[in-house]
């Protein structure tokens, strides 16, 4: 990140090689579409090179706040295709589901993420079903919290409350874990 700070253009091909997939990832879950994917992707690598400076490591780790403003990109992305389908009124679905690359290149990074996926999916599991169902469509279904009341039938407030509870326990939960290969 020093040299990225520094404009330096292989500080972020380092960083690309090491994350896009992952990043792509994140999208491809939220958007289920591999184009639109790859233009979020796209869009993250860019404001990271642009904006360096966004990134404070006083507030928490790389890849963290890259998976951060992957989500909220892919989720503003996905809300804008949502009011424009309906201001155009199309009835029928904008994607097909697209199932999630497996294949990460880099055998170490794959190794780690495996870990990573290991590791949430424990947190996950000690979470009361309540606070577990807020964050799965929050966080892995692109909902606001809005929507999720809506959805659940939830009050608005509950909803925000069970999401803080539950990032506290898994903020207590993961805080000890280290990402390995992927920071």
């Amino acid at each position: 990140m020093a040299a990225l700070m520094l404009g330096e253009l292989p500080a972020l091909e380092r960083l690309y090689d090491r994350y896009a997939s992952l990043v792509f990832s994140v999208s491809l879950r939220v958007l289920y579409d591999r184009q639109l994917a790859e233009d979020v992707t796209q869009e993250v690598f860019l404001r990271l090179w642009r904006r360096p400076q966004s990134y404070d490591p006083g507030r928490g780790r790389l890849l963290s706040w890259l998976m951060s403003v992957t989500r909220n990109r892919a989720i503003d992305e996905r809300r804008r295709l949502t009011r424009r389908s309906r201001s155009e009124q199309v009835q029928e679905p904008l994607h097909e589901p697209v199932r999630e690359p497996s294949v990460v290149d880099d055998p170490q990074i794959a190794l780690a993420l495996a870990e990573l996926r290991r590791v949430v999916r424990q947190a996950m599991s000690v979470l009361p079903p309540a606070q577990r169902e807020v964050i799965e469509f929050g966080y892995f279904g692109g909902l606001t919290q809005t929507e999720i009341s809506a959805r659940t039938g939830v009050p608005l407030g509950t909803v925000k409350t069970r999401v803080r509870l539950a990032l506290c326990k898994l903020r207590s939960t993961l805080g000890d874990f280290d990402g390995g290969a992927l920071e």
